[in-house]
C-alpha cells in the first residue's frame, strides 16, 4: 500500500519520531569487513548486502516499480508482485537473484480478469502473493476488498477466488478499514495451509492506548491449485504505531512477520520478528479481541531491526535514520546457508515515487 499515517494515538507518534531522531542522521557508513564495522544487524541476523539495481527501471515497456510482495520459488529465482498500478496493468515480474546480491527482470506476466482484460490499479491492489507447488499458478491478494485470487502463470488469467469472511470486507460491507486489509499472505512448505494477515485493525478490535493494532491473520486450509476455506483465526499484536506488512511460514508453528512504519522527516521503521503460533486460540467466534488476554495472542520476539544493521554504503533521498532503510513490504525465505542459518531477502516498494527507492536486501537469519 502507499503509506498513511497508522491510526496510532499522537503521543504514540511523537516518541516514535523521537527514538528514530536519536538514531542519527543520515549518513552512509562502511561497506561491512572494510573495517567500519560489523556485519551484525542482531545476535540472529547478519546483512549480506543490497543492490538499487531495479530501481526506475522498466521492462517491456512496463515500469518496474511498486513491489510490494515477494516469493522464492527455486534457488536464483523469484517473483514480486506490483501494486498501485494506477492504469497499467497488474503484473508481476519474474527476477533473478545471485548471491551478492543481484537481480534482474527475466520476464513479466500480465495479470487478467476472467474475461482476459488486464486488472489495473481501478480494481486490483496487489499486496500478498504465493506462487503454489508445481508454479502453474498464483494466488494475489488485492488489498482494496479485499481478495485473494488465483492466476494461471500461463497468461496470467484469473481462475479462482478463495472466499473472504464478510467481516474482513472495507467498511460499509464489513468491519475493514480501506488500505487495511490484506497486506500479506503467506504458505506453509506443504502448501496445505494459507495466513493471510491483515495490515490493520476490524474496528471492534481497536488499537490500544500504546498505540498497539490487534490484527487478525486467517489460516486457510486446502491444497494447491485447488480449493482452500478459512479455519481459524489468530490474534497478533503490532509493536505501537506500527503495520503488519508481511508474514511468511518457517514450519510448522512458525512464522516470519515483519512490521513497519513511516515519519514524515524522520523516516521508515522496519522490523522483523520470529513468531510462535503454538498456543494461540482460535479467535473466529470473537466480536472483539481488543480486552483479549496477552496469552491469546500470537507470542513474537524480535528478530532485528533494519535500523540497526550496517549502512554499506546505501545512500537515502529522503530522511532516514539508517540511509540503509526505505519504505520495506517485502519479504521471502530462501534456501539454507552453511552454518544454517537461513536467507531472508527484503524488498522496498518505491510506490513510483522520485524520493524513495527499489532496494532489495539480502541477510542470513537464524531460525533456531
Amino acid at each position: 500500500m502507499r503509506w498513511q499515517a497508522p491510526l496510532a494515538a499522537a503521543a504514540t507518534v511523537a516518541v516514535l519520531t523521537a527514538t528514530l531522531t536519536a538514531a542519527g542522521p543520515a549518513v552512509a557508513s562502511s561497506r561491512p569487513g572494510d573495517g567500519g564495522g560489523s556485519a551484525s544487524c542482531s545476535p540472529d541476523a547478519r546483512f549480506l548486502g543490497f543492490t538499487d539495481s531495479l530501481d526506475k527501471t522498466t521492462y517491456d515497456g512496463q515500469k518496474v516499480s511498486g513491489l510490494s510482495a515477494l516469493n522464492v520459488t527455486r534457488p536464483g529465482h523469484a517473483v514480486a508482485l506490483v501494486d498501485n498500478v494506477q492504469t497499467s496493468p497488474a503484473r508481476i515480474f519474474d527476477l533473478r537473484i545471485g548471491s551478492k546480491p543481484t537481480v534482474a527482470v527475466d520476464g513479466m506476466t500480465i495479470l487478467r480478469r476472467p474475461d482476459g482484460t488486464p486488472y489495473t490499479g481501478a480494481d486490483f491492489d496487489g499486496e500478498g502473493l504465493v506462487v503454489e507447488r508445481g508454479a502453474r499458478t498464483i494466488l494475489a491478494t488485492s488489498e482494496r476488498e479485499p481478495s485473494i485470487r488465483r492466476f494461471r502463470l500461463s497468461d496470467g488469467r484469473q481462475i479462482g477466488e478463495l472466499p473472504v469472511p464478510s467481516r474482513f470486507q472495507v467498511a460499509p460491507a464489513g468491519q475493514a478499514s480501506s488500505n487495511q486489509t490484506f497486506e500479506s499472505l503467506a504458505v506453509s512448505p506443504d502448501g496445505l495451509s494459507l495466513y493471510a494477515g491483515m495490515e490493520g485493525a476490524l474496528t471492534p478490535d481497536g488499537i490500544d492506548s500504546d498505540g498497539r493494532s490487534h490484527n487478525r491473520i486467517i489460516r486457510y486450509a486446502g491444497l494447491p491449485g485447488h480449493a482452500y476455506k478459512p479455519v481459524a483465526q489468530l490474534a497478533y499484536k503490532t509493536d505501537p504505531g506500527l503495520n503488519l506488512v508481511e508474514l511468511a511460514v518457517v514450519g510448522r508453528d512458525r512464522l516470519l512477520s515483519m512490521e513497519r512504519t513511516f515519519v514524515a522527516g524522520v523516516g521508515n521503521t522496519i522490523r522483523v520478528f520470529s513468531v510462535s503460533t503454538k498456543h494461540a486460540p482460535d479467535v473466529s467466534g470473537r466480536e472483539s479481541i481488543a480486552t483479549a488476554p496477552a496469552k491469546d495472542f500470537v507470542q513474537k520476539k524480535l528478530l532485528f531491526d533494519l535500523v540497526d544493521c550496517p549502512p554499506s554504503g546505501a545512500v537515502a533521498k529522503q530522511p532516514q535514520p539508517n540511509p540503509l532503510l526505505d519504505n520495506v513490504e517485502a519479504l521471502a525465505l530462501g534456501g539454507y546457508l552453511p552454518g544454517g542459518r537461513r536467507q531472508l531477502y527484503l524488498l522496498s516498494d518505491d510506490n513510483d515515487g522520485a524520493t524513495q527507492i527499489t532496494r532489495l536486501y539480502s541477510l542470513a537469519v537464524d531460525l533456531h
